[in-house]
């Protein structure tokens, strides 16, 4: 099948097919004699495993790691666990931070007024110091 028909059954863009080709996840396709990629259903597997992966998150980095693992039948199943595991600390961590944004830009948006005055805690904020935010803060 050319590069659309993958993209189409993979849900992966063919701009992004092209690419994991480039950085090795995926093996160079097969070339027709008019020079176009030929792809199997083993390529379209692959980069469904790697559209999957890619929702849930994970960095190329680890989606290397995990296809490693899969295509590994004797791998030791704690290994990806370890990665999820990894993984759902990461997000955690992140969520966590995004969390103390949130408090942040509501704070500062029930302090400013909204309204024709030109003064405006959320540029005050933006354009202080970090020392001075801190400090502001306790």
């Amino acid at each position: 099948m050319n590069i659309s028909e993958a993209s189409e059954r993979s849900g992966v863009s063919a701009k992004m097919i092209r690419y994991y080709e480039s950085i090795s996840l995926l093996k160079p396709a097969a070339r027709r004699d008019n020079g176009y990629r030929d792809y199997g259903a083993d390529d379209v597997s692959i980069l469904q495993f790697i559209r999957r992966t890619r929702d849930l998150g994970f960095s190329l980095e680890e989606v290397g790691a995990l296809l490693a693992l899969w295509r590994d039948r004797k791998r030791p199943s704690r290994e990806v666990k370890r990665l999820a595991e990894a993984h759902i600390a990461d997000l955690e961590r992140r969520i966590k931070e995004m969390r103390a944004v949130l408090r942040t830009l509501r704070g500062l948006s029930q302090h400013c007024h909204g309204d024709d005055r030109s003064d405006c805690p959320i540029l005050d904020d933006l354009a202080a110091a970090p020392a001075s935010r801190r400090a502001s803060k306790h």
